[in-house]
């Protein structure tokens, strides 16, 4: 895909027509958003928003035929190509993401008015159990159709803001192989959230649940899960470790939630111990 990337950099029609065609074809946004990304992250707000607005079009059809992922993905993609080119600091650009998707989820974007009521009859006719236990809910108080909303807003949004990130990480590695061979793959392994950073994800936590905000609990870890993975990157480039280290980490990571809590932590961890920094000295 790098010769893609290196032909789309010879001119921004290029770039325009295989960003509008990718976010027009199913299931190919994220080369689109891709796209947005790395001419942004090369040449810079500005110049890029030709791209940006040729990725975006296509996708807000694609909103209004009901599918809300094309667009936000763009969008989310550019906004952290922005930071990322402005403030060269992976950890503002991903806790930016985190805010900005946590404020679609928050304003119901991913939950159009009425597009869990049919989600509800049929998990209730469904299941017996189901039925029980929304009916369980529903005598204690809790609104079951805003619990749903939350639950499905919350979900398509951490999913927006993941592929939004994959999309970052693959526009910053096609800038890198073209004008900088190697600094990708050093500047991703170098990845950790300063004390203040994290600070202002708890900070962010904490808000969220004094002014009842729940999509910012369900999305503000993200950062530091990243953290996590660069930390794990690191010590296996650093150590010299098979490749068949990462399959068996990512594996992991996909398949069982105690490898997520795992990685948080030990991202959590790095924030104030600086493993990397501390191994490289030992070496």
């Amino acid at each position: 895909m790098l010769a893609l990337a290196r032909w789309l950099m010879q001119a921004t029609p290029y770039a325009v027509g295989v960003a509008a065609l990718a976010s027009l074809i199913p299931w190919l946004f994220w080369l689109g958003a891709a796209i947005a990304g790395l001419v942004t992250l090369r040449k810079g707000f500005a110049p890029a928003l030709p791209v940006i607005i040729a990725a975006a079009l296509p996708a807000g059809w694609w909103w209004m035929q009901g599918d809300v992922i094309p667009l936000a993905s763009v969008l989310l993609v550019s906004l952290m190509a922005v930071v990322l080119r402005e403030r060269m600091r992976w950890s503002e650009a991903l806790i930016l993401g985190a805010i900005a998707a946590s404020v679609m989820v928050q304003l119901g974007i991913f939950t159009p008015p009425g597009s869990t009521e049919a989600m509800l009859t049929q998990l209730r006719e469904s299941s017996q159990e189901v039925e029980q236990v929304l009916s369980e809910l529903t005598q204690q108080g809790y609104d079951t159709q805003t619990l749903a909303e939350l639950v499905v807003g919350g979900v398509t949004g951490l999913v927006v803001l993941i592929a939004a990130v994959v999309c970052l990480v693959l526009a910053r590695s096609w800038q890198a192989g073209l004008y900088n061979p190697g600094g990708f793959r050093e500047e991703f392994h170098a990845l950790r959230l300063a004390p203040k950073e994290l600070a202002v994800l708890v900070v962010l936590g904490v808000l969220s649940m004094l002014f009842e905000l729940p999509a910012f609990s369900m999305l503000i870890w993200v950062p530091l899960l990243i953290a996590g993975i660069a930390l794990v990157h690191g010590v296996i480039g650093l150590k010299g470790m098979n490749g068949l280290w990462l399959v068996a980490f990512y594996l992991l990571l996909i398949t069982t939630w105690p490898t997520i809590l795992i990685v948080l932590l030990i991202g959590l961890m790095d924030t104030f111990a600086n493993v990397r920094a501390r191994l490289a000295r030992s070496n």
